[in-house]
């Protein structure tokens, strides 16, 4: 994980490498950019919803903290992002944190999907990316631990989910 403070701004990127999936099985997974709730494990729910601008594509992400006392509300953690750029050649998609809850000003992030060894024989690799103004309350060291204990755990749901349907293909085909 490689981190740095730009000015104002905070720069960092994560990467997590994944021994058996190719990329061109692990692409489609993270190119629906309304499913990012089927492999975060913090987020609860990811759709999309309405813009004023017709050419805009924008989701809702949120997370439920359930309460810490049994009396107490249940915590709704949600952002509003809007999709920048999706290039199913290279295999990356990039969006901005637009309205949101949690205290970001300014966060954009790119997901990149790369074979190993410039190949789709052997695993590939997920990078995660992203420029943002720094958060109340967190340090960049803080923020990039973050992203990158998401990242592990989003290539440990993707590994899980392609070989439960490996396993369904096996089943299935036998």
């Amino acid at each position: 994980m490689a981190t740095q403070q730009l000015e104002s701004k905070w720069e960092g990127k994560s990467i997590v490498n994944l021994k058996h999936p190719k990329a061109e099985q692990v692409w489609p997974l993270l190119e629906d950019f309304f499913n990012f709730h089927k492999w975060l494990p913090n987020i609860d729910t990811c759709h999309q919803i309405d813009s004023d601008n017709k050419d805009e594509i924008i989701r809702y992400c949120a997370s439920t903290t359930p309460p810490s006392s049994g009396d107490g509300e249940a915590i709704i953690k949600w952002c509003h992002e809007k999709l920048l750029t999706i290039d199913k050649i290279e295999r990356y998609i990039s969006y901005e944190v637009l309205n949101n809850n949690i205290g970001i000003k300014y966060y954009v992030s790119t997901l990149k999907v790369l074979s190993l060894d410039g190949d789709d024989e052997g695993g590939c690799q997920i990078e995660w990316l992203f420029v943002a103004d720094p958060i109340d309350g967190l340090t960049l060291e803080l923020f990039s631990g973050y992203v990158n204990s998401s990242l592990q755990g989003m290539a440990e749901n993707i590994e899980k989910a392609l070989e439960s349907s490996k396993l369904g293909d096996f089943v299935c085909s036998n």
